[in-house]
């Protein structure tokens, strides 16, 4: 066996080290994984690397983090992100709709008369652990959801609705813009704290 700048070769090394008096083996080690973290973290684990040669100590072991995704919950930044659909008559009327939460536990919000489709309702503290050790936010993105099929009787109406408020129309601006040759108008969503 060589000596590897070691000045010293052993004659007669163990069949199952090799002289290097360590062995691979597999290991389970438990890993305490803090709140918040995030995507492609690594986590220190001092002293429980693979051993040193010949009795020197052992390195640390480094687990990289794969946070999964979320069937209906996404992350951005320290906030969870939401998306909430609404009926028509919720969003139109106003409502105290029902929002779940990551520890399974729902919590009542408030839908203000009128409110679009889009708009983004902010629940405190409801988000990831920080460094410092506040909560993010959940933010809640209002979705109106069209109903794709009607029963007669909705359908009666909601044609007798479209007829109450034929004189609305929510596309004047639109062309407003374009006949006085503006470059255009920019629509952003509004965040506002739920209730």
């Amino acid at each position: 066996r060589q000596c590897r700048g070691q000045g010293r070769v052993i004659d007669s090394p163990c069949g199952t080290c090799g002289g290097n008096g360590r062995v691979l083996q597999t290991r389970t080690i438990n890993v305490r994984v803090p709140a918040g973290v995030k995507n492609a973290a690594r986590i220190r684990l001092p002293a429980k690397g693979a051993s040193g040669e010949r009795g020197g100590s052992a390195g640390d072991l480094y687990v990289v983090v794969t946070v999964v995704d979320h069937p209906i919950f996404s992350r951005s930044g320290d906030n969870l992100t939401l998306t909430v659909p609404v009926t028509f008559d919720e969003a139109t009327l106003g409502a105290k709709i029902a929002v779940p939460t990551p520890d399974g536990v729902d919590v009542a919000i408030t839908l203000k008369p009128g409110t679009s489709s889009g708009k983004v309702l902010r629940m405190k503290g409801k988000g990831f652990r920080k460094k410092d050790g506040s909560d993010g936010d959940l933010l809640v993105t209002i979705e109106v959801a069209v109903p794709q099929k009607l029963s007669a009787k909705a359908k009666e109406a909601l044609e007798a609705y479209a007829e109450a408020t034929a004189d609305h129309d929510p596309r004047e601006n639109l062309r407003a813009y374009t006949t006085t040759g503006s470059q255009g108008a920019s629509s952003r969503n509004s965040t506002q704290d739920a209730t």
